[in-house]
């Protein structure tokens, strides 16, 4: 192996594709079970390794040399082999760290910082703030002194939040460690995970105006800082920006909403077909999951039903990457479903003329005068849920075209 990624369980992982768009090696993602890293160390069959979970520190007996965030942290997540066939040990997560909370506007100077997990993340995430100065740095875990309950009774003054646990992680999507309602002087909330793109609790703070930071911009700027070492040479770190645009382009779902018969099943289906990704309507799984149709559901559970059915069909589904999601015409309805399309997504509101939607099998579309009252009343939710805004009015090639368009603008964004 030329460079790559060791780990026990690597699955779905960026890097690769990171990694090819910062520098032209061949990079590899290499499984490794516990029995098997001392061979695999002292064998030293490879020119340089980044390291994740569970081996940064059990790598760091095979370093010959550490460099100070190493040292420092007692983690090692990026390996160089020397030509005289030493290995040198760096923690380049603190540099991705920082660099996460500066390009978000995040300031942590003089502030009272709360750290969520006491793990190898979280030695990161101190290491880091201290760095940047922040007066204060509490740690909160499970057990302990200061636990979860003691983050509400004695640490609600704390200004920045950091979670460096799992919780809300695929596929574990929508879970939060913490109610934020219960910290009253957050300014900032950043979060490690990148999978999801916005965690629940990423969600909730954004809801709330605060400043906040997802772990994608964590995961490329440490990478960029990897392959320095790999390679010898300084990279632009103004590369960053479209590697990240890049990868949200690729794992980002396009989920259309809108009113009832405004086309966004035949739009669902082109845009498919144009992008080879896959279609996923939640109507059609709801009628897979009830056995029923829609209108079979209305009129022998009611709308509460189908509803509750929706709610947990959307939840399913925005957990995908990189698929093109059509709704029904009230899946805006539910907070909760308006935070799972947008934890991994983009939305789009599809618009038509109300004279124009189509009627036929729809139970709350009976008529001009229903589907007026019906847009009447969800006109606002349309709005504030979309990311942007596609009229369905041209030839369904040109609504293709404004779609992605519009999903690749604010994918960057």
């Amino acid at each position: 192996m030329e460079y790559g990624l060791i780990g026990e369980k690597l699955g779905h992982s960026y890097s690769p594709q990171i990694h090819n768009m910062l520098a032209d090696y061949r990079y590899e993602l290499c499984p490794v079970s516990p029995e098997n890293l001392h061979s695999f160390m002292t064998a030293k069959d490879f020119c340089g390794i980044n390291v994740t979970i569970p081996y940064k520190k059990a790598v760091i007996p095979y370093c010959d040399h550490l460099s100070d965030e190493a040292k420092e942290i007692q983690a090692v997540n990026t390996i160089v082999k020397l030509p005289s066939g030493s290995l040198v040990g760096h923690n380049t997560d603190v540099y991705g760290f920082i660099t996460m909370l500066k390009n978000a506007g995040i300031s942590v100077r003089g502030k009272k910082a709360v750290i969520l997990g006491s793990g190898g993340t979280s030695l990161t995430a101190q290491a880091a703030l201290r760095r940047m100065n922040a007066d204060k740095i509490i740690v909160i875990s499970r057990s302990g002194e200061n636990n979860y309950q003691a983050l509400y009774e004695k640490h609600a003054d704390a200004q920045v939040l950091v979670n460096t646990t799992p919780v809300g992680m695929y596929p574990n999507n929508g879970q939060s460690p913490v109610d934020i309602d219960k910290l009253p002087c957050l300014d900032s909330v950043a979060d490690v995970i990148y999978n999801p793109e916005k965690t629940a609790l990423i969600l909730q703070a954004q809801q709330k105006g605060l400043k906040t930071a997802s772990g994608l911009p964590m995961l490329v700027a440490q990478a960029r800082k990897a392959a320095e070492f790999f390679t010898g040479t300084v990279i632009d770190e103004n590369v960053d920006a479209a590697i990240i645009q890049e990868i949200k382009k690729q794992t980002l779902n396009l989920v259309l909403i809108g009113m009832p018969g405004c086309g966004k099943t035949t739009i669902g289906n082109m845009l498919a077909d144009a992008t080879n990704r896959p279609l996923v309507d939640t109507d059609e799984e709801i009628i897979k999951l009830a056995g029923k149709s829609i209108p079979e559901i209305f009129a022998q559970e009611g709308e509460n039903h189908f509803r509750d059915l929706e709610t947990q069909v959307i939840e399913k589904v925005s957990a995908m990457q990189g698929a093109i999601i059509t709704t029904g015409g009230g899946a805006i309805l539910r907070k909760e479903n308006r935070l799972s399309m947008g934890s991994n997504g983009r939305i789009c509101l599809l618009l038509r003329p109300l004279d124009q939607l189509a009627k036929e099998g729809r139970p709350l579309s009976s008529g001009i005068n229903a589907v007026e009252n019906l847009w009447n009343s969800r006109k606002d939710l349309y709005m504030n849920t979309a990311d942007y805004i596609v009229e369905n009015v041209n030839e369904p090639t040109i609504t293709v075209r404004l779609a992605l368009e519009g999903f690749y603008e604010a994918a960057g964004h």
